[in-house]
């Protein structure tokens, strides 16, 4: 018999508030907006640009925002409570007359707190900036009649930006544009659109070549923007039980260099502290030989915090966070690049409550999931596609990097240990990890882990998914057990192609500190092989499991 999922308002509830009640499974979401208003902090990114000090840098000048987003700070001690929001931002301004980033830090609730500094470097574009590329691409004598007429369809490729050095070794900003084209054969082609120059660069080295290559449904631009809340609590019930109550930032406020997906934070299930924080903060791309010698890659540090546009039927109890009766579909359930929908959507499905949202990297599509179940049982959830493009027809591997900062009950008092059998030492199959170290899988043994609370007794372990492939050595390793330090959040690595600089960077934080009744962070990597055009890869999501032991 069908499933039925009836919508109704907690009482008194404000319109911010909505409650989803599947009863014959008896679970219930209740969710709340918190912290500052994504409509706010757009209004207060438009008063940036008025700020003296901005304008002092910027006046005559041709610039564009590209990015205003909140910062928070992250604390050595930790609170059992859930800390306030951030309540400092930061804008990035790109100032084209210049050639130059300017990046402007305040504070929401003082407004005399503000600092305005200038850089060199290459933010990523926005989708505006893209589409003003486009529009300089349109006055082009070759490609603007094409453009007109839609024979051919300009789209976001990798690198989204070209680094075309000048004599003086000064870098011009240079946006990449894909031009794809379907007729008698299908071509996909990279051009640059040097924005301070305003001008378009047709034969570029190190980018994908003209080629009739073509992978992945045609990207879609008419995705609906989502000005709407940054982060929700959820509180998940069964009966009069309440089962998980946590935080849920979506992609493009999340945490991190290069934002880390959908996010969870102060995770506790049936009133007991799990997760303190459980995100994707790192995710790269390796391409292999035939790959490189087509112009792609040969590697990309890839970044989690833009979202687009998915399939997802149901009500926006909260702007951006969307309730669904049935199971939200992304690019692998449609086979389309479009959608209805942009952020987080939520749903039911059996006895878990499953959190998914869609996001790009170029031509790129990422899917960012948690799945909890009644049961404590966390499944976290990477998934890989791609819009139209002549490279991920190319044999590659994405690498993704989860992030668990576990706090089983407390923040200390935990250690990590493995499992394998047969033993590695003595008779015993489990054994501490007692200094920080990097670990490999290792399926013949049928290696696992699990964060223990020393004192309490109760754990989670880390199961490895069967899709979730085996370390490389650009890969660099399957499981890292850390030392809680609040500066690593991350390698501090942004978008780069760099084969060296797009590795993840972990090992640094190696330096033989303690693990054991202590306040640990795992990092568990995923590696998977994609391989459209032979058919190759298998399942396109991976991920382990996380399984509650001792938990009453």
């Amino acid at each position: 018999m069908k499933k039925s999922i009836k919508k109704k308002s907690a009482p008194k509830a404000s319109q911010s508030e909505a409650t989803l009640d599947q009863s014959n499974l008896e679970l219930a979401l209740t969710l709340k907006p918190r912290g500052v208003d994504l409509s706010t902090v757009e209004l207060l990114s438009s008063e940036v640009i008025k700020h003296s000090a901005v304008q002092k840098l910027l006046e005559k000048t041709r610039n564009r925002l590209l990015s205003f987003k909140l910062i928070e700070s992250e604390n050595e001690s930790k609170s059992t409570r859930m800390p306030p929001p951030p309540n400092r931002y930061q804008a990035m301004i790109y100032d084209y007359t210049n050639n130059r980033a300017v990046v402007a830090e305040g504070h929401l609730n003082n407004l005399k707190e503000f600092t305005v500094a200038e850089f060199s470097s290459q933010p990523l574009p926005n989708r505006e900036e893209f589409e003003a590329a486009v529009k300089i691409l349109q006055k082009d004598k070759e490609f603007g009649p094409l453009i007109s007429t839609q024979r051919i369809q300009p789209y976001t490729p990798m690198p989204p930006l070209i680094e075309v050095e000048l004599q003086d070794g000064r870098v011009e900003r240079t946006l990449a544009v894909g031009l794809f084209s379907k007729g008698a054969q299908i071509q996909n082609r990279i051009v640059g659109v040097n924005m301070i120059q305003q001008s378009v660069l047709r034969e570029l080295q190190d980018v994908a070549s003209p080629s009739a290559d073509s992978c992945g449904p045609p990207q879609d631009f008419n995705c609906p923007a989502s000005s709407s809340t940054r982060s929700i609590t959820v509180t998940v019930k069964q009966g009069s039980t309440v089962l998980w109550t946590f935080e849920v930032v979506r992609p493009q406020a999340s945490s991190g260099t290069n934002g880390s997906g959908v996010e969870l934070r102060y995770v506790n299930y049936r009133g007991k502290r799990v997760l303190y924080r459980a995100h994707v903060p790192i995710l790269n791309v390796e391409y292999f030989d035939e790959g490189r010698r087509k112009g792609c890659g040969p590697t990309y540090r890839d970044w989690q915090n833009s979202e687009t546009c998915f399939q997802a039927t149901g009500t926006d109890v909260i702007p951006g966070f969307r309730i669904c009766p049935t199971p939200a579909k992304t690019i692998l359930d449609t086979g389309s690049d479009s959608g209805n929908f942009q952020g987080v959507a939520i749903y039911v499905k059996g006895q878990e409550v499953v959190l998914v949202s869609e996001m790009q990297a170029g031509w790129y599509r990422y899917i960012s999931e948690w799945r909890l179940h009644a049961n404590g049982t966390i499944r976290p959830r990477f998934g890989f596609a791609a819009g139209n493009n002549p490279c991920t027809c190319q044999a590659h591997h994405h690498h993704v990097y989860w992030r668990l900062d576990f706090d089983i009950r407390t923040a200390g008092n935990n250690v990590v240990e493995e499992f394998n059998s047969p033993p590695l030492i003595g008779s015993s199959n489990w054994h501490k990890k007692k200094y920080e170290i990097r670990r490999h899988k290792d399926a013949q043994r049928r290696r696992k882990w699990r964060v223990r609370n020393t004192r309490t007794g109760e754990s989670y372990s880390i199961v490895p998914g069967a899709n979730d492939g085996n370390v490389s050595s650009y890969g660099v390793g399957d499981l890292w057990v850390l030392r809680y330090r609040a500066s690593e959040i991350d390698d501090g690595q942004g978008f780069t192609s760099d084969p060296v600089a797009s590795q993840a960077h972990l090992d640094k934080f190696l330096n033989g500190e303690s693990v054991e009744n202590t306040d640990v962070v795992v990092w568990y990597a995923g590696h998977f092989l994609h391989d459209e055009a032979h058919g190759g890869g298998g399942s396109h999501i991976v991920g382990p499991d996380l399984i509650p032991l001792n938990w009453s």
